[in-house]
């Protein structure tokens, strides 16, 4: 699967009708499925903005973005002007073949008058997603970060949380992370490394360690 010989082409799911099931889900391997709480953050966050493309390369969907205005982010970020990525993975087969950066430029031609772009990265997680070193390839550099660990599952195993940006003009305030509100996890995706399943019946599923 070369860049150079392959057929590319981004799809905006959330404006092309017919692409619902790639707006619920992930690229990963999971059975797709409604499930409640990505449908109230999509009904939340599309009309403040939020947007996501999926990458096809010679017709096979291998990638992906979401990201949105700080105010309708997944995360608990916030700053001037910022602008917030949910999410960008390619599949592992795809990999090594600089489709990340492609949808990277799909962002920054897409945010407007943006003066910074944040997500988080995750340092020491066993997830193949979200690693540090994927996202300072992509052109962000982490400006803060605490160790956490899941208080139900493998609670011996810390890992590092980053807040990531990268500034798009000079001068730019840096973005800041409610770490309190983080230790919540997430559920705007059952397939991200922080998420947060109802079932275990618990306010605060992460703990600093």
């Amino acid at each position: 699967m070369s860049i150079l010989n392959s057929v590319l082409e981004i799809v905006d799911v959330i404006r092309n009708p017919g692409w619902e099931r790639l707006l619920y889900r992930c690229l990963s391997p999971m059975p797709f499925r409604h499930y409640r709480k990505r449908g109230e953050y999509l009904a939340e966050a599309i009309p403040k903005g939020l947007k996501k493309y999926v990458l096809f390369v010679d017709g096979e969907a291998v990638g992906q973005v979401e990201y949105s205005p700080a105010e309708a982010s997944a995360y608990p970020i916030s700053g001037s002007d910022v602008w917030v990525l949910n999410c960008i993975w390619v599949l592992r087969r795809a990999g090594g073949r600089g489709f990340g950066r492609v949808l990277m430029r799909r962002v920054l031609e897409s945010v407007g008058d943006a003066r910074v772009i944040a997500t988080i990265a995750l340092e020491g997680h066993p997830s193949p997603w979200f690693k540090l070193r994927h996202m300072e390839y992509l052109g962000f550099k982490s400006i803060d970060s605490r160790r956490m660990r899941h208080r139900v599952k493998h609670p011996e195993a810390c890992f590092k949380t980053h807040l990531m940006w990268m500034p798009l003009v000079e001068g730019a305030e840096p973005p800041s992370m409610n770490w309190k509100a983080l230790l919540r996890g997430v559920d705007f995706c059952i397939a991200h490394p922080l998420y947060r399943s109802e079932r275990l019946g618990l306010e605060e599923i992460y703990e600093n360690c």
